[in-house]
């Protein structure tokens, strides 16, 4: 071990008697690091006793360089020039850099990946975002997005994800809606209520409920459908009827009392999986890819979205 302790001060020791050759005095250069003199002083004394030979000779009035510590103060500087060089080029090419294209849905977007933007550009200042909102499904590889944050359980395919959370999924109205229509007590009062849904290819055609220890389907209407999740939030608060929206969605406007949950007794409790996906394989990720998943993975919390708020848990 103390082999390897003293390989690993040989770059230090030569820095510090390249400092002293360059300042011209041990206190300058003392004063140039920080320390003491006797500490730039016995920094010379070890490398002079690893060595076997005096580098410097020292009187009360002056300082110099032997000719040995000359030959090792010129090459000295040479090598600390190249290790200097090649620590930039190692940390410039695994520092994240460059482009990396983002895919997510309108909502998704504004709600999840814009307020995390600024904080990932300041961790990752070498990257570039380009961000697309769509509400249409695309083809990572054939757009060339690097990353595109899903919704609900995955398809069988070729992409890997990486889970960011899950959000719990609740039946609410406004009360407007609920004063003119009543509140629904049991799943199948739906019959009289409109059932706002999706045009999304994947989405299920039905609410899941759960009854007496059974599970329950509702179809929802087909007489207005949606393909973006603020929409169909807009859509309930503006008291257009029942939508079966993601806690990640209402959580705000159920705690400010514009939405309110119904039907949470037969509630099954499912929980929507939310996914960063990506082409490719993990292990060949590009740094800029691998910085934004795991920045992602980090920052992104869903927790509260698991479960009511507290005064609908009441």
């Amino acid at each position: 071990m103390a082999a390897l302790g003293s390989e690993v001060n040989r770059s230090g020791e030569l820095e510090v008697l390249v400092l002293v050759a360059e300042q011209g005095s041990l206190s300058a250069a003392a004063r140039q690091m920080g320390v003491s003199p006797s500490a730039i002083s016995k920094t010379v004394s070890r490398l002079e006793a690893r060595l076997g030979v005096q580098l410097l000779q020292r009187s009360t009035r002056r300082m110099q360089l032997t000719a040995e510590g000359a030959q090792l103060v010129e090459r000295g500087k040479r090598l600390l020039a190249d290790l200097d060089e090649l620590e930039a080029t190692v940390a410039a090419r695994s520092a994240p850099k460059g482009v990396v294209r983002i895919s997510a849905s309108t909502s998704t977007g504004q709600r999840l990946l814009v307020p995390l933007v600024a904080p990932l550009m300041a961790a990752h200042p070498g990257l570039r975002l380009e961000l697309f909102f769509t509400d249409q499904i695309v083809d990572l590889v054939e757009d060339s997005i690097d990353i595109a944050i899903r919704w609900g359980q995955l398809p069988s395919s070729d992409m890997v994800a990486r889970r960011l959370g899950c959000t719990r999924q609740v039946i609410v109205a406004a009360p407007d809606y609920l004063a003119r229509h009543g509140v629904p007590q049991h799943p199948e009062d739906l019959a009289d209520h409109q059932r706002m849904g999706w045009t999304y290819p994947r989405a299920i055609p039905h609410w899941p409920f759960r009854v007496q220890g059974q599970r329950m389907a509702v179809e929802i209407g087909q007489a207005l459908r949606v393909n973006d999740g603020d929409v169909l939030r807009g859509l309930a608060l503006g008291g257009a009827g029942l939508a079966r929206l993601s806690l990640f969605h209402a959580w705000e406007d159920l705690q400010a009392g514009r939405l309110e949950v119904v039907l949470e007794d037969f509630n099954t409790g499912d929980l929507e999986p939310i996914h960063a996906v990506y082409p490719g394989k993990p292990d060949r990720l590009p740094p800029r890819t691998r910085a934004v998943l795991d920045f992602l993975q980090a920052h992104v919390n869903l927790a509260h979205a698991e479960q009511l708020p507290a005064a609908w848990r009441a």
